[in-house]
């Protein structure tokens, strides 16, 4: 099976994404700049786009819409929180999603990591407990794909009775949208393997992820990686420019916003890739590995550092352990995903090649 790769939309043309507090990030942006995007991205070779949520973005389901007129061939990986509305107003804004672009829409899955950010939107519950919420919402969720009949459901957060909707999922591939779903514990692997087509995970060393992958994957369930990426012609450039990054933000931050962002989330995904990046000696958790950039733009960027060769080959690496497909983000967007589509993708995909002929030779 060939790895499959994904970019993130959601700030597209902002070069150091989340450097500054996230109170003072804005929800405004350029249309044409994410239509642009949204063509490299198809020229690139990248599967779908990622439409983040939250209060510093624009609403994703309706930017999908939009930009979905505006394109042919990118999907859109749209992100739900399951505390802001019902499953069945979902299902029917993914279904009028899907009729628009014909079948063009992912669904990203998140429970939420900022406690503060969800009371913006009502909700309250505990970790653990919107954990409980996203498993009820996506059984009646599926429920609505599968149309066998009326969906009723009665639960802890959900009574639906005698749901019906006339809008189908349409799609020449599938009867549903392929789901993915985000965390790093272990509730989210487990409701990663009764719900979603790939788990999202943070970057960690290929020994770390090496027996863990297997647990997840052996229920037919994908794990993905979201994980930066800083790509220069030599390993040297893209290391040089990678410290020079962190110059420029440490002289703007008075305090680092990933360790600040860390004492107010409850998520196990954020704090674990922090705790690992303070735990670890170097800055290298592998020669490709690089936690540098994570005291001040947060989780999220753990990065994969080097020139096409030590990337795509740490991409291997990864796929060798189980790992199928990967989020990307870049310092900036649209230049990384454009080096990454001439000069990676190819490299990664003569590598796939070479592995699949030894392995009909050893068969």
């Amino acid at each position: 099976m060939s790895l499959r790769f994904h970019w993130s939309l959601s700030q597209v043309g902002d070069k150091f994404r989340r450097a500054n507090a996230t109170a003072d990030m804005k929800g405004l942006f350029s249309f044409e700049t994410q239509i642009e995007f949204c063509q490299a991205a198809e020229q690139s070779g990248i599967d779908s786009l990622l439409m983040a949520f939250g209060f510093t973005r624009p609403d994703p389901m309706v930017l999908a819409s939009a930009l979905g007129q505006q394109t042919g061939r990118i999907k859109f990986m749209v992100a739900c929180r399951p505390g802001v509305m019902s499953p069945t107003v979902f299902v029917q804004q993914i279904n009028t999603v899907s009729a628009l672009t014909n079948g063009r829409v992912h669904i990203n899955i998140v429970t939420g990591h900022s406690p503060h950010e969800l009371r913006y939107y009502g909700d309250s519950l505990e970790h653990d407990q919107r954990y409980e919420r996203t498993d009820e919402f996506l059984s009646v969720c599926r429920a609505f794909w599968r149309r066998d009949g009326e969906v009723s459901f009665q639960g802890k957060y959900y009574d639906i009775q005698d749901g019906k909707l006339n809008t189908p999922f349409v799609s020449c591939e599938r009867t549903s949208p392929e789901i993915f779903l985000g965390g790093n514990s272990e509730l989210a692997e487990q409701l990663a393997i009764r719900h979603a087509d790939c788990l999202w995970r943070f970057a960690d060393t290929p020994d770390n992820l090496r027996s863990r992958i297997p647990q997840i994957t052996a229920h037919g369930t994908e794990v993905g990686l979201l994980v930066s990426i800083l790509a220069r012609p030599t390993r040297e450039a893209a290391v040089r420019d990678a410290y020079a990054m962190i110059e420029s933000l440490s002289a703007k931050q008075a305090q680092p916003f990933g360790k600040e962002f860390a004492q107010k989330t409850d998520s196990v995904a954020y704090r674990s890739t922090l705790e690992l990046a303070e735990r670890s000696k170097s800055d290298w958790l592998t020669p490709w590995l690089w936690t540098g950039a994570i005291p001040y733009l947060g989780s999220p960027a753990i990065a994969l550092v080097g020139g096409p060769e030590e990337i795509a080959s740490a991409i291997m690496e990864y796929k060798e352990i189980g790992i199928s497909q990967f989020l990307f983000m870049g310092w900036p967007d649209l230049d990384e995903m454009t080096f990454f589509g001439r000069e990676i993708l190819p490299l990664v995909r003569e590598k796939e090649q070479e592995a699949a002929g030894l392995l009909q030779v050893h068969q």
